[in-house]
């Protein structure tokens, strides 16, 4: 059994993960009888297995890449973990070579067979467990970003594949949403300035010039605050900063933000406020 502690959430790279549990330094299932461990990696950034969690549970897909998937060797190892006395850590991988140790895992029912894709783009079976942390109910929170990195890393991956190889990829794909508890940076936003902006716009985009889309159930025009220079850029939430936009303009100015619609931004709130300082209300 391993004797050091290890920090819930620490992040290891591959070294430290050969050092400390004494295994391989590769593959996703490391069987260590030095420490008699069983380290188990799941690589977000390597879209082949389709590992996923449903609530609490992970179901990690075991080993082999090409061909049907057999439960010998390290599959054999994880299935019997729960009698053998063989310890299975558990590390996720969001980021290249960056191993973040989520904890000591069991098994949390008998594992079974699913179809998926291998590494040749065949249909095979392969084996499925189901894990869940050991002695916590709460699984450890992992930053916001990672989880946009892996989901961007995926839909760049998915937009290589011609539609023959998507449509196999996606019909062995059967399962719930997934829910990972997290960790993000919330900006707190000024209720004044919001309405303010939204006031001045008098429910026209302030982008596209066009009137909100829809009235709210309070019947008013349906309008998103913005800041022209993001809060999480340093903007500031104050009226300079902030203009109301249609959810579809919305949308643009945080996928593609485009210099000259930031440009025509400020020009209108420049406007705006060169404009109340002639009525008066500055």
């Amino acid at each position: 059994m391993l004797t050091i502690q290890i920090k819930l959430g620490k992040v290891f790279n591959n070294e430290d993960i050969t050092k400390v549990f004494g295994c391989a330094p590769q593959g996703g299932m490391r069987r260590s009888h030095k420490t008699n461990t069983l380290v188990l990696v799941s690589d977000h950034t390597k879209a082949l297995y389709e590992d996923r969690w449903e609530g609490p549970i992970l179901l990690y897909t075991g080993m082999g890449r090409e061909g049907d998937q057999t439960l010998t060797s390290q599959n054999l190892t994880l299935a019997q973990s729960n009698s053998n006395g063989v310890e299975v850590h558990l590390f996720e991988v969001f980021e290249p070579q960056k191993y973040v140790y989520m904890g000591i895992v069991e098994l949390a029912g008998e594992p079974y067979q699913e179809r998926q894709l291998d590494t040749l783009g065949q249909n095979r079976q392969v084996w499925v467990f189901s894990l869940q942390v050991k002695g916590k109910k709460q699984n450890v929170a992992i930053p916001e970003k990672w989880i946009k990195s892996k989901q961007e890393l995926r839909k760049k991956k998915a937009k290589k594949l011609n539609d023959e190889e998507l449509a196999a990829r996606a019909k062995t794909i059967v399962h719930h949403h997934v829910k990972r508890k997290i960790t993000s940076i919330t900006y707190e936003r000024d209720p004044f300035v919001t309405e303010f902006a939204k006031r001045w716009a008098n429910g026209v985009c302030q982008l596209c010039e066009k009137t909100a889309p829809f009235l709210n159930k309070n019947r008013e025009p349906h309008l998103h605050t913005h800041h022209i220079k993001w809060l999480s850029r340093g903007g500031e939430d104050s009226i300079a900063n902030t203009i109301a936009l249609c959810p579809n303009c919305h949308d643009k100015m945080h996928v593609v933000d485009d210099p000259i619609d930031v440009e025509k931004l400020k020009k209108k709130v420049h406007q705006h406020i060169n404009e109340d300082k002639e009525g008066g209300h500055f």
